[in-house]
């Protein structure tokens, strides 16, 4: 098996006010050559933005976003759609860029921070047509049991989301003193966890919250909860 931690405090940080973000791999003003992406995962931001602040509109092409609010509300709008639409904490949402589109996201409340966690993935297929979907997901469908967000388009998996890459993300919640064993998709596969809280403990690297370790090479992998934690799942090719 192979292993590669990332601390929570070395990952890139800018603060611009109205913007507080972390950054796992390198982006805009933050270069790490040795943090530019995990396999197919390019991005993985934790975010808190400003009450009524946010990124105005901006274009993207050929990439796979996905939106994971955290606390607060986040209003998007994009040129697919003329209305804002809200997303909050529970929900996730989705949006393959393709051939090219325009959107917003803003903190939709007036006196609140919104925080999320932003994360990019590669394309498998380039210049598809733009799409977007967005899903609530029962916060007691994870507890101490894997729950699904996202799967490929290619993939008759009910009740995810969809992207155009053979990726999975997932969530679950572990009670102090619980383990749970990871099962990997393909030898091909490797999976980005971040301890979105709480401290766990896999081959022997404690992991505490906004820790992150990538794991590839190996079929599968145990974690143990030395507190209570809640664990995101990236996992994506790691040739693409």
């Amino acid at each position: 098996m192979k292993t590669i931690v990332h601390k929570a405090d070395s990952r890139g940080f800018a603060n611009h006010g109205w913007l507080q973000a972390n950054h796992s791999f390198s982006f805009a003003g933050y270069y790490n050559p040795e943090k530019v992406h995990f396999g197919a995962l390019r991005v993985l931001n934790d975010d808190v933005i400003a009450p009524k602040m946010g990124f105005g509109t901006h274009p993207h092409d050929n990439m796979e976003i996905i939106t994971i609010p955290l606390k607060g509300v986040l209003k998007h709008r994009d040129s697919m759609h003329n209305a804002w639409q809200s997303v909050v904490p529970g929900e996730v949402q989705v949006m393959s860029a393709g051939t090219g589109l325009q959107h917003s996201e803003i903190n939709g409340s007036n006196d609140e921070h919104l925080g999320l966690f932003q994360i990019w993935i590669i394309p498998n297929k380039q210049q598809v047509a733009p799409r977007y979907d967005q899903k609530v997901f029962e916060e007691s469908e994870r507890k101490n049991k894997l729950q699904t967000l996202v799967t490929s388009i290619d993939e008759n998996h009910e009740g995810s989301l969809k992207i155009h890459q053979d990726a999975i993300i997932s969530r679950i919640d572990l009670d102090k003193g619980k383990a749970f064993q990871y099962q990997l998709k393909s030898a091909q596969h490797g999976v980005y966890v971040m301890t979105i809280y709480g401290a766990v403990n896999l081959s022997d690297n404690v992991l505490e919250t906004r820790d992150a370790i990538g794991v590839s090479e190996t079929d599968s992998f145990e974690i143990h909860a030395e507190e209570d934690s809640s664990l995101l799942f990236i996992e994506v090719p790691m040739e693409f």
